[in-house]
């Protein structure tokens, strides 16, 4: 769909997903990239320091930290065009402040990736305004080598942003609480460390494959009066676990509402 993509800002996150498109087959001269840090880019793609001067783009992806959007939005706002879409990766920045601050472009669609997105392995909320529906597909196609794209409302974004952008981390801190709780019980810690991860990575592939929901796989592993059921049987109590990623998630949720209310003022 993009013959010609404009990168303002490529950190992290948006460095992962030049990666994964690359990787995808995607041309380097498709992409424009600016940055005013990053001394290279993958495949070899120049970086600049300062915007181009005129010119179009099909797409442009915002990759800044979102308190410097009002600051770059009337350099980059002459760059889009009516047929330009622009691919917000900004935590908190809603539809209508893009909009407002790029109103030639054609439409603006919100992006909630993690940097899984590298492995073609993430999960990607989308949501927009205002495109058809072949449009819609197009992008979503555009985001298919990244990993599993869904479109889903703006209204649902904070939460989706706390499981699928933030969830990373709670999975990596769940890993790490395994390793240590192992070599408290007497493992080596090295080894209770590689143990952990192992078991994720097993684990995580053959849900992803599987008919069974993660609960009926639990209820698979775990006999009655075993050792599985027993550990089980400590995280159902009185829904400890779940009562616990509740409020985890929870917080994450309102501080994204939160940054996108600091976001409009």
């Amino acid at each position: 769909m993009f013959d010609s993509i404009l990168l303002v800002g490529c950190g992290n996150m948006a460095g992962a997903m030049l990666e994964g498109w690359l990787a995808h087959g995607i041309a380097p001269s498709t992409f424009t990239i600016v940055d005013p840090v990053r001394e290279d880019a993958p495949g070899g793609i120049p970086v600049g320091r300062e915007l181009p001067a005129a010119g179009r783009f099909d797409a442009i992806m915002l990759g800044v930290k979102p308190q410097s959007l009002d600051e770059i939005a009337p350099q980059v706002a002459p760059l889009a065009g009516e047929g330009t879409i622009m691919l917000s990766l900004l935590a908190g920045v809603q539809l209508d402040a893009l909009q407002a601050r790029f109103p030639q472009a054609r439409a603006s669609v919100r992006v909630m990736p993690n940097l899984a997105v590298a492995l073609g392995k993430a999960p990607i909320a989308l949501a927009t305004q205002g495109l058809d529906e072949d449009t819609r597909g197009a992008v979503l196609d555009f985001f298919l080598p990244l990993g599993t794209p869904e479109w889903v409302g703006e209204d649902a974004f904070d939460i989706v942003t706390a499981l699928a952008g933030s969830g990373p981390a709670f999975v990596y801190r769940f890993i790490d609480a395994l390793g240590a709780s192992a070599t408290r019980l007497g493992l080596p810690e090295d080894q209770a460390r590689r143990l952990a991860l192992a078991m994720v990575e097993g684990a995580a592939a053959l849900a992803s494959r599987s008919p069974h929901d993660p609960a009926t796989l639990a209820d698979m592993v775990a006999s009655k009066g075993g050792t599985t059921r027993a550990g089980l049987d400590v995280l159902d109590d009185s829904e400890a676990l779940v009562k616990l990623v509740t409020e985890c998630l929870r917080a994450a949720r309102d501080r994204s509402a939160e940054m996108a209310a600091e976001a409009r003022k």
